[in-house]
């Protein structure tokens, strides 16, 4: 079916934490999709939902810490699944993974998850995404318990099940994530992962073997701590979402609380790091 949308294009500085912070408070709002751009975000509203004071209270755009302006125009009606195909990329890593939507032809890979984009279409960082499942496709989970934060679309915390987890969470702060991540686990078959609505407090009372965080560089080295305060002894910590430039900060915090580093990889200017619990 087609219908006619409204394109925002917003323009923030600082891009980060701009974008995320504006991200998460448009996703309360009838927002249907969000495509990160080199200078901010765009974002898609059905018309039919569109209204004069539609960002009345979105506080960011208030915020003397940001700079931020935007522009919306209207869209023509077009095949909108047609245009997340022409847009959202499958990930694929060798004959290992291969990281889909559901209109995207299935390949004969050892690990094929399927994601619907939905809300999640375009906000996450390609790169990140693909080195955080290059570290778990080289770890051994058989029977290992993991904790996906921030999960998003619970892509990491599928892949961490399909290889054998004994127990998998995963949380995420924004509803909209929430549901999306309930909705993919199923379609991945993996209804054994239970998902959690909440920050960093929501982790429940346990340890784990693996703790993944692909988020960004102001709320890993604010969480860091309780991340480490819920590993086992040599359990592991797998962190994203930054840039080379923060690769000090991340390693002096991680320091603090008695994690040693193991590993890195880099994919253009972003970076992935392994800990390890002393």
């Amino acid at each position: 079916m087609s219908y006619t949308y409204i394109e925002y294009h917003f323009e923030i500085i600082p891009r980060d934490p701009g974008t995320e912070i504006l991200l998460a408070e448009l996703a309360e709002l009838p927002f249907e999709s969000f495509e990160e751009t080199e200078n901010g975000l765009k974002a898609y509203i059905r018309q039919s939902e569109w209204r004069e004071d539609l960002l009345g209270e979105i506080a960011i755009l208030e915020s003397p810490a940001f700079e931020l302006k935007y522009q919306f125009h209207e869209i023509p009606p077009e095949n909108w699944n047609k245009k997340w195909e022409t847009h959202f990329d499958p990930i694929e890593i060798g004959n290992r993974c291969h990281v889909r939507a559901p209109f995207h032809e299935e390949k004969d890979v050892t690990y094929d998850i399927v994601i619907e984009p939905k809300m999640s279409f375009g906000t996450g960082h390609h790169e990140t995404t693909y080195m955080m499942l290059q570290f778990l496709l080289d770890m051994p989970l058989e029977r290992q318990r993991v904790l996906d934060m921030g999960c998003g679309t619970a892509v990491l915390a599928i892949l961490a099940a399909m290889k054998g987890a004994e127990a998998v969470d995963a949380i995420d702060i924004d509803h909209w994530s929430f549901l999306n991540s309930l909705e993919n686990i199923k379609r991945n078959g993996q209804e054994q992962i239970r998902v959690y609505e909440g920050d960093v407090t929501a982790i429940p009372n346990k340890e784990y073997d693996v703790i993944l965080a692909n988020i960004n560089r102001n709320i890993l080295l604010t969480d860091i701590p309780e991340y480490a305060e819920h590993l086992e002894r040599q359990g592991k910590l797998l962190l994203s979402g930054f840039y080379e430039e923060d690769s000090d900060a991340i390693d002096r915090r991680c320091r603090e609380v008695g994690l040693v580093f193991r590993s890195k990889l880099q994919k253009n200017s972003w970076i992935s790091v392994l800990y390890q619990k002393s």
